[in-house]
Formats: structure tokens, sequence, C-alpha cells
């Protein structure tokens, strides 16, 4: 099991639910952006397992500037420089295509580092053509729901996908895995490795509060969602029971 880990509590979380690697994010809720420096090198001191950092700058679409991209580029040096396990990548071009050029560079610069693509997978116009572009470029494993809303909904086109690879990638299917589905995803899918949050909110301890203000787009600024170790935990003993 991969936890997508949205801060060093998270990361530790996951890792004491049995987690074999976190993708570590920052913003969440915004699907994922590069954490901080401070919490990649605490995350490679402290913890004992993988750790894959998502190299995006920002929210949003997956179609970079040139200036992105040269902060993704510094962003998989830095990850480099503090041993990170692996990294997690994806650029598209604006006909939803895999831009080829700039993540095979992205890909070299991070050797020895492995590569996971990520769920800009499931933004391009031809999801066949793209796995062999990426097991072309030597992508390590793919994050995908199959192109759907979530990895239930997409379970037959992941099946499809990880018949297709033939175990020359990784298809790791995640968006919506839950305890109460994934023993269906396994089963459809045949899938060998997972991913999920496991989150949970967390309600705020703070006493005195101003509801007329607001610090961003949150609905509740008073609560914040962390990677459950119990929920880690019943996923793995799920999917162990499901092989």
């Amino acid at each position: 099991m991969e936890v997508c880990a949205n801060s060093l509590t998270s990361a530790f979380a996951a890792q004491e639910g049995g987690a074999v690697r976190v993708e570590f994010c920052d913003n969440l809720h915004e699907g994922g952006t590069t954490p901080s420096y401070a919490q990649l090198k605490l995350a490679k001191e402290l913890l004992k397992i993988q750790v894959y950092p998502i190299i995006r700058p920002r929210g949003g679409d997956f179609l970079y500037s040139d200036l992105e991209f040269r902060i993704m580029k510094e962003d998989i040096n830095i990850c480099k420089s503090l041993n990170c396990d692996g990294v997690v990548i994806g650029i598209l071009k604006t006909d939803g295509s895999i831009d080829k050029e700039r993540c095979a560079e992205l890909i070299e610069l991070a050797r020895p580092m492995k590569v996971t693509f990520h769920r800009a997978f499931d933004m391009c116009n031809d999801l066949e053509k793209a796995l062999e572009e990426l097991i072309e470029m030597g992508c390590e494993r793919v994050l995908t729901s199959g192109g759907a809303i979530s990895a239930i909904q997409g379970a037959e086109k992941l099946k499809a996908l990880i018949i297709q690879a033939a175990g020359r990638i990784s298809i790791m299917p995640g968006a919506g895995v839950k305890t109460e589905n994934i023993a269906e995803i396994i089963r459809i899918t045949g899938a060998k490795e997972f991913h999920a949050s496991a989150k949970h909110a967390i309600k705020s301890e703070m006493e005195y509060r101003k509801p007329e203000l607001s610090m961003g787009t949150s609905a509740d600024e008073f609560s914040f969602d962390l990677t459950d170790t119990a929920t880690v935990k019943k996923l793995i003993e799920l999917a162990n029971s499901n092989k």
C-alpha cells in the first residue's frame, strides 16, 4: 500500500499503519503539490519507508510554463540531494497527450530515483497509447483511476490496463480507494498495489474564533485532514485477505 501523505504527521501515520511508501505532497485539496524542503528533509531523516515526493508546482491542469518546468527540475534535484527513493511526475500537452520530451527529461534527471506517473494519466486523450509511452520512457508505475472519477468506477478499465501492461509497468489503482470498496477493486482488477489517503478530519482546538473571517477557500478552516493509522491497517488487512 502507498499512502498519499499530506504532511509529515500523515507520513508517520502511514508508516505506523504498515504502508510501504508515501506519495508525499502538500495541498491535498488541490490534488497535491510539492512539499517543502523541510518536510522532505525530515521525512528522509525520520521515516523508514520509501518517500516519493510529488513534483507538481501548483494545482489545476498539467500544462506547465517554461518557468514551472524549471521549478520542477530544481525540485527533482532537491529530492535527489536528499536521497528520496523516487518522485511522482506528470506533464501533458494541450491536446491531452503526454509531453514525452519534458517527461523524459525529468525521468533522466531523476536517476537513480524511480519515477511514478500520477493521475495526469487519467486526463490523457488515449489511455492505451499513453500507457505504452510511459513504459517506453521507463516509468516504474502509473497511478490511475482508469480515467474515471474513482477507482471503483474505473475498475474494468483498470483491469484492461493491467492486462495491457503485462508486468512491464505497475498499474496502481487510486482515487476513492476505501475500506468499503478495496476488496471489490482487487477482485475486478487483480491489482497488486494500491493508493489511498486514508484520511480523516481533525477538529481544531482553537477556542477563540472569528467565523466572519476566512484565510482561504476552505469551507471549514477549523478542521484539517490527516492520514489515519487504523484506516491504513484496515485497508492492508482487507487487501491481503482478498489476494
